[in-house]
C-alpha cells in the first residue's frame, strides 16, 4: 500500500492553539510517514504559549537540502477551529494539493492511518475518507468519560438523521479530501466557525456528488494540555445540522 500514491502531493493541514507540548512529537511523526509527496501545514492562532515559534524552528528543521517538507501559516485572530481548518485546507490547495487530511495536533488522531486513508481514495476513487470511530473496528480510548462516549454518539446520531445521511461518524475530525471535493464544496462559503464545521463539510460534499468512505480508527484521549471543547461548540454542533437542512430543502 506505500508505493500506492507514494509521490501524490499530500498536505496534512493541523491547527494549533497552545499544543507546545505536543506538536514536536506530531510533526515528527507525520513528517516520517512514507509518503513522498507528504507536506505539513500547521495552522497557529496566536498561541500565547509559543506553538507557533515552536512550529516555525520544527519547519525550519525539516525544510532542508532544498525540501519544503512543513510550513506554517500564523493567524491573528482566534475565530474558531472551522475557520483556521478553512484557511489551511484554502491554502493547501493554492499551493497543489491533490489531497488534504485534516488531523488534529493533540495526539488523538493515529498518524499511521494516514497512508491508510489515502491508499482508499486512490483505490475507490472517492472524494472523502473519514478515519471513523463508529465503524465496525473503531474504537474511542477508554479514558473518555461515559458522559463524553454519549454525548459523542448522540452528537453524530442527531447529525446523521437530521441530515439524512449514512455516515456513520459524521462528527469525526480525522479526514481526507480530494482536491476536487474541497473545490466543490467552496471551503469560503462556509457558515460554521467551531466543530460543527466538520459535519458542514462533510454535508456538502455528499450534497455536491462524492462519496464517502469510512475506515475505522481508535481515537486516543489527548495525551497533553487540555480538551477545547466547550458548552458553546456543543451547542453549535446541535443548531448547524438544523440549518444546513432548513437552507437545502
Amino acid at each position: 500500500m506505500h508505493d500506492m500514491g507514494a509521490d501524490t502531493a499530500v498536505t496534512v493541514v493541523m491547527p494549533t492553539y497552545n499544543e507546545a507540548a505536543n506538536l514536536p512529537r506530531m510533526a515528527e511523526a507525520v513528517l516520517q510517514l512514507p509518503l513522498d509527496g507528504l507536506h505539513l501545514k500547521i495552522v497557529d492562532d496566536s498561541s500565547p504559549d509559543g506553538t507557533g515559534r515552536i512550529a516555525d524552528e520544527l519547519a525550519e528543521k525539516h525544510n532542508n537540502k532544498g525540501r519544503r517538507r512543513m510550513s506554517v501559516l500564523h493567524r491573528t485572530e482566534k475565530d474558531g477551529l472551522g475557520r483556521a481548518y478553512a484557511a489551511g485546507m484554502s491554502l493547501a490547495l493554492d499551493e497543489g494539493a491533490e489531497y488534504v487530511v485534516q488531523m488534529d495536533a493533540d495526539g488523538s488522531h493515529p498518524v499511521e492511518a494516514v497512508p491508510r486513508m489515502l491508499g482508499t481514495a486512490l483505490a475507490n476513487g472517492v472524494g472523502l475518507v473519514i478515519g471513523s470511530r463508529y465503524v465496525e473496528g473503531g474504537s474511542l480510548d477508554e479514558d473518555w468519560g461515559a458522559h463524553r462516549v454519549l454525548l459523542s454518539r448522540f452528537a453524530n446520531r442527531y447529525a446523521r438523521t437530521v441530515l439524512g445521511t449514512r455516515i456513520r461518524d459524521i462528527t469525526a475530525g480525522f479526514n481526507l479530501w480530494s482536491a476536487q471535493a474541497l473545490r466543490d464544496i467552496d471551503l469560503a462559503t462556509l457558515d460554521s466557525a467551531g466543530y460543527s464545521f466538520q459535519v458542514e463539510l462533510k454535508y456538502k460534499a455528499v450534497r455536491a456528488g462524492h462519496s464517502a468512505v469510512e475506515i475505522p480508527i481508535r481515537f486516543e484521549e489527548r495525551t497533553e494540555g487540555v480538551s477545547k471543547m466547550t458548552l458553546k461548540t456543543q451547542l453549535e454542533s446541535a443548531v448547524v445540522p438544523i440549518r444546513l437542512r432548513m437552507k437545502n430543502k
